[in-house]
């Protein structure tokens, strides 16, 4: 069987910076091509950057971290077993090591103006709420108590205030409230029925500036609030980009720059720094990724997403220069931010503890015993209590899907994988046109019920790499009091809308929904990854075809190529497609006639009349 798989060109409209993307998304790709999902080598000691990439391990169980006087490191919001937990990394000194190990998800970190206090959101008491954490001691002050989402602190340049996104009135909006006294009533800062969240507050005194990310323009850009304004006159688009999407911003530490992600029509995401003193000047791109930090006034630090892995890089400004090479994270980032002066010595007790602790992985595969079949052979095995045309997966995969099932259930409220549009599809059942190799055929991919988008219970999110088209999923949690799910802070994409009349939005496959939908939502992608499911790239034709869009397929290759897979269910000789034989036929012989055309006869010539 011949397999063609689609190129992935990449597409930059930015000719002075095709070199640059182009040497990124290489080292990018070489490095997934390299690296396993999990790999355990230890981090490189560095004197400056290290010369290949390497996987951040976690911290052993028998190891307790050292603290980093002196120097700088990263602060992490993670996902580990399905639960966020902070951790601290510094790529030349210190290994991930967790700061957090507790039953719940701690995300958004956000350091206080003397370096002293973190703020990040909690899920600690069943919602989510803001708590403060003293790094010298490991103590936990909590500031609200609601039942609303609270997230996404950031400091006021006096450490007494806090600016955070809230869910109110079915969406995202700002609020402002006292960092030392939760008996005070917040106070609300914006009022809109598009989305603002993600704030950022400016660093230095009098600090009477926010910037935030908001989709109030039509899409998602970098907004400035001015605090001594009131009315609509007080925000300021700054990004002002309609064919591009902004995101996590955030102010250098003199207030002078402000630093943001922006993501293209084409699905390129790069770093671009404003300069306040300068408004009219448009933001300058700085370098390839998807979360910025600053680690200094010249060097950044950044995450880079990429279709089922991030990564960590940095450079220095203004030209861009590497000066951290590609680094992958275990698992997704849930929030990043950079604590010049290290870790404290000695460590609290609650840190080393935490970092004593190995959480238990959300599944891992065993080999499965296996009768009836030829031997070193897999086979399909039934799922029980899933509707499907054939409800089978793969044995070496099925208990892991039927984890992932159980967790995702327990986290919406409702089973979303009891019905799916396909499981194992066997091999002389054809599929649609163009998915003649879709991994549905090895058993290793499950594919849920579309109808559940229709019926509003589904979403994804478009997402561009490298050319290739990805989708984020998020399930709609059953409960909507704020004790599931999150905020959705991205529009989903609109397949429907390609039936709408307009022509642009035929051809484009369909559109960005006007609104962001309201309700609460579980990113279904992130968990699956951690279960070992990932997502698959959509067909390059996926615009004028349906099926081709592949957005609710999820595959466990474990390394393997589509014909290894196959061959693990079926003999070679199952995959050879014979050549078609036309038989020969007869040699042709006249055809019998019936009747006989009658013969014209001849036109009589006239002769001339003679005259007397």
């Amino acid at each position: 069987m011949t397999m063609t798989r689609p190129t992935r060109p990449p597409r930059i409209r930015n000719t002075v910076h095709c070199l640059l993307y182009t040497v990124y998304w290489l080292l990018l790709t070489t490095l997934l091509a390299s690296c396993g999902p999990r790999l355990t080598s230890t981090p490189t000691q560095l004197a400056g950057v290290p010369s290949t990439p390497t996987q951040i391990p976690f911290a052993a169980s028998t190891q307790t971290p050292l603290p980093n006087p002196g120097g700088g490191v990263l602060l992490l919001s993670m996902t580990e077993s399905g639960t966020a937990h902070l951790f601290a990394f510094s790529p030349s000194t210190l290994i991930l090591t967790r700061l957090t190990a507790d039953p719940w998800d701690d995300v958004a970190p956000s350091l206080s103006p003397d370096a002293s206090r973190i703020a990040y959101a909690s899920r600690r008491n069943g919602y989510w709420d803001l708590y403060i954490l003293t790094l010298q001691t490991g103590d936990v002050f909590r500031l609200t108590d609601t039942p609303e989402y609270e997230s996404a602190p950031s400091w006021s340049p006096d450490g007494q205030w806090l600016v955070y996104e809230s869910y109110a009135d079915g969406n995202l909006e700002l609020y402002v409230r006292s960092a030392v006294d939760p008996a005070q009533a917040p106070i609300r800062l914006t009022s809109n029925p598009a989305a603002d969240h993600s704030p950022a507050w400016l660093p230095i005194a009098p600090g009477r500036q926010v910037v935030f990310v908001s989709s109030r323009g039509g899409q998602d850009d970098i907004w400035l609030a001015d605090l001594d304004r009131a009315g609509d006159d007080r925000y300021t688009n700054l990004s002002n980009t309609p064919s591009a999407r902004e995101s996590h911003p955030i102010w250098s530490a003199d207030g002078t720059r402000i630093v943001w992600a922006s993501t293209d029509g084409n699905g390129l995401t790069g770093i671009y720094v404003y300069d306040t003193r300068t408004p009219e000047t448009p933001p300058r791109w700085a370098g390839a990724g998807g979360w910025p930090v600053w680690q200094d006034t010249n060097h950044i630090l950044t995450a880079v997403f990429s279709p089922n892995q991030t990564l960590l890089t940095g450079f220095a400004l203004p030209g861009g220069d590497l000066t951290l090479a590609l680094t992958p994270l275990p698992e997704t980032l849930r929030g990043i931010l950079y604590l010049p002066g290290g870790l404290p010595g000695p460590l609290p007790a609650s840190f080393r503890s935490a970092s004593a602790q190995t959480p238990a992985p959300l599944y891992t595969l065993v080999s499965p015993p296996r009768t009836g079949v030829p031997s070193g052979r897999a086979a399909p095995v039934p799922l029980e209590g899933v509707q499907a045309p054939y409800p089978q997966l793969h044995d070496a995969v099925a208990g892991s899907f039927q984890a992932l099932r159980q967790r995702a259930a327990s986290a919406v409220g409702w089973d979303a994988l009891a019905s799916l549009g396909n499981a194992w599809v066997p091999f002389t059942t054809p599929l649609d046109p163009g998915l003649g190799d879709d991994w549905l055929y090895t058993g290793r991919a499950f594919a849920l019920n579309p109808l559940l988008a229709n019926a509003g219970w589904f979403a994804a999110v478009r997402e561009e790499d490298s050319g290739q088209t990805y989708w984020r999923l998020y399930l709609r949690t059953l409960a909507l009091d704020g004790s599931q799910g999150e905020p959705l802070h991205t529009a989903p994409w609109d397949f429907n809308a390609r039936y709408a009349g307009d022509p642009g939005l035929y051809d484009q496959g369909g559109g960005t929904m006007d609104s962001i939908p309201s309700g609460y939502w579980f990113d279904l992608t992130a968990l699956a990854a951690g279960y070992g499911w990932q997502r698959l790239p959509a067909l390059a034709n996926w615009r004028s075809y349906y099926a081709g869009a592949r957005f609710t397929e999820f595959a466990m290759t474990q390394g393997l190529d589509w014909r290894t897979a196959m061959l693990e269910l079926y003999p070679l000789e199952a995959l050879v497609t014979p050549t078609v034989v036309i038989p020969p036929t007869r040699t042709p012989t006249p055809t019998p006639w019936g009747y006989r055309t009658p013969i014209p006869s001849l036109t009589p010539t006239p002769r001339p009349t003679s005259t007397p």
